[in-house]
């Protein structure tokens, strides 16, 4: 485990004394490595050693099935996201391996304050991917980027000092232990405090509704790879914090989920009815993140085993197919240099292999079953069901509204006749680039057909939360 952080440091280290020349090939070995160390990996395991024992800070992981699906996520979107972009200056490459080692310590971390330094750090490497390497509004979609996810970090902290300091008054040991802090029973109105406190960082990260303008500025102006980490791990971290802490932490406190889960149907109906009037091809997909993690936080909040195990194989699901979505939107972005829906039109004729690609990511990311969309909503319904029916109900309404826009972009990009000569004669993906679809392609077919092993692995963390909600 600890190779997953450490891996991805020491090639982003190597970058610095590797020719220009050579960067592209030592990042990308780098990230090989790491995926192939995580896929080695077994679970559950822990690792502890002491960091800061006066404060009795850890540095603590732990792998379950939750964290490993996670990291395998993390680390092959890292090595896609490189091989991607293959013409980069060396610190592009080194901050796309740091925020991987990063991404990597938040889906380990057992140690609050291990979570709370590697959940912040990874704004240092996507901020100078979005400012200096993104669009023409890069600066301002950046420092917004900063500024939400700061303001939200703040409130997370203190959350988790307040967890940190309760427990000590009741046990006289400082420690920023997680399992040891299960134990600490908060009185009522302080548990409920820390809970929104802890739901403001983690809800800004999501982002959920309405904290969620930050977003399509910041996928809409970054380059490539860093939308791809951004939409399929990066996110995670706000729905990962909420099943990982929120929930386990402070179970009384989520009496008030009625209230997140009315949010989360919220979500996922304004961001299909806003995806409706895009002409944007990238921000259209940024919005659809929107509406697709609002079913994950339904999910997590209809508090029982379906719709957390729903939520869990969803987000993996969205950072399949939003992440190829993102993949193709670069690649369309390489050739013609324009992000305007209209400029495009008829590609299916000249580039029909892209076409085809592009296809199986909007029929994934719409729910299409025997493809890997399918099978999270479904289950994620039925928690949804179980909890209150009209949840369901209403959030079936988003699943309606995604095939609207979706196929719709789908007609306007891929059938017809070509809106613009310059898309008459455009290359059809090259070796390189059904490199990087195939894996995610051959991922959410896998999970479409065949999605047990993904459950068997995360069904005994998710007994332990739900154990931890019952009264």
């Amino acid at each position: 485990m600890t190779l997953l952080i450490g891996l991805p440091i020491l090639g982003a280290i190597l970058l610095a004394f590797a020719p220009k020349r050579l960067a592209w090939a030592t990042a990308l070995l780098a990230s090989l490595a790491t995926l192939l160390n995580a896929l080695a990996l077994t679970f559950p395991q822990t690792i502890r050693h002491n960091w800061i024992p006066s404060i009795g800070a850890q540095f603590l992981l732990h792998l379950d099935g939750i964290s490993y699906l996670l990291v395998i996520l993390t680390a092959l979107m890292t090595l896609l996201g490189i091989l991607a972009s293959p013409v980069k200056p060396k610190a592009f490459y080194a901050m796309l391996l740091l925020l991987a080692a990063c991404c990597h310590g938040v889906f380990l971390a057992q140690d609050l304050l291990l979570f709370f330094v590697c959940f912040e750090a990874v704004l240092i490497p996507m901020y100078y991917l979005i400012s200096i390497h993104g669009a023409e509004d890069r600066r301002r979609a950046a420092f917004k980027f900063l500024l939400y996810t700061v303001a939200g970090s703040v409130a997370l902290l203190i959350g988790f000092i307040t967890l940190y300091t309760q427990h000590a008054a009741a046990t006289g040991v400082y420690t920023f232990d997680l399992a040891s802090l299960l134990n600490t029973r908060l009185a009522p109105a302080i548990e409920r405090l820390v809970f929104w406190a802890l739901f403001l960082g983690f809800a800004i990260k999501i982002p959920m509704f309405p904290f969620h303008t930050w977003l399509p500025d910041a996928h809409t102006q970054a380059p490539t790879a860093g939308s791809v980490m951004l939409a399929a791990v990066l996110l995670k971290m706000g729905t990962y914090g909420f099943i990982r802490f929120s929930l386990p932490l402070l179970p009384r406190a989520t009496a008030d989920a009625q209230i997140l889960a009315t949010l989360s149907i919220a979500a996922i109906l304004y961001g299909g009815w806003v995806c409706l009037g895009q002409t944007d091809w990238k921000r259209l997909i940024a919005f659809s993140s929107v509406s697709h993690l609002g079913f994950c936080t339904l999910g997590i909040f209809s508090l029982n085993a379906a719709g957390l195990s729903g939520s869990i194989l969803q987000q993996i699901n969205h950072g399949i197919s939003t992440g190829l979505l993102f993949l193709l939107a670069g690649f369309a972005y390489d050739r013609r240099h324009t992000r305007r829906i209209a400029d495009y039109g008829g590609l299916a004729k000249t580039m029909p292999g892209f076409a085809a690609v592009f296809m199986m990511a909007l029929l994934g990311s719409i729910g299409l079953p025997l493809l890997n969309g399918f099978v999270g909503e479904f289950t994620i319904l039925r928690g949804a069901y179980q909890a209150q029916p009209w949840w369901a109900a209403t959030a079936l309404i988003g699943i309606v509204l995604a095939a609207a826009y979706m196929l719709s972009l789908y007609r306007h990009t891929m059938l017809g006749p070509a809106s613009n000569e310059a898309n008459i004669d455009l290359p059809d993906l090259t070796a390189r680039e059904w490199l990087i679809v195939a894996p995610l392609l051959i991922w959410s077919v896998w999970i479409g057909i065949k999605p047990s092993g993904h459950f068997a692995a995360i069904e005994a963390p998710v007994e332990a939360i739900v154990e931890r909600l019952r009264p």
